[in-house]
């Protein structure tokens, strides 16, 4: 599994490293999201962390440039990983297009819940069919 974690704070990347070297699962790092969104852009990734909080572009945006990309990558799972706790937080990152929300201090459990189920959220939005293409021609 080929995680990405966009995040400026290095404390934040190293801890999220830690708890996924837990599941044995690699990490790659983006400092910020232009470096993120080239990285999408060139590599293939299964899942992307995000946080929200960055200088430039911030997580809520580049989600929304990473919906509208075109090919596979508009259909990465997304996980915004945060210490924003606003009341609509969910709210916000869904509508953006991320797929799970995990608040800063992480919980190990929570974190890898929400991981499983944007994974399936993501595998549910790679197997929509365009319109046009769901009948046989």
């Amino acid at each position: 599994m080929r995680v990405l974690f966009v995040e400026d704070n290095p404390v934040n990347r190293k801890v999220v490293r830690s708890i996924l070297e837990i599941a044995d699962i690699g990490l790659t790092e983006a400092e910020n999201a232009a470096d993120g969104l080239a990285m999408i852009a060139r590599d293939d990734f299964d899942l992307i962390l995000m946080d929200l909080r960055m200088p430039g572009m911030d997580g809520l945006e580049a989600i929304r440039v990473i919906r509208a990309m075109s090919g596979p990558a508009a259909r990465l799972p997304i996980v915004v990983v945060t210490a924003d706790a606003s009341p609509n937080l969910n709210e916000i990152c869904q509508t953006a297009g991320a797929d799970g929300v995990v608040t800063k201090p992480i919980s190990i459990d929570i974190f890898f819940e929400t991981i499983a189920a944007a994974m399936v959220a993501g595998d549910a939005r790679a197997a929509v069919v365009p319109a046009g293409l769901d009948r046989a021609s």
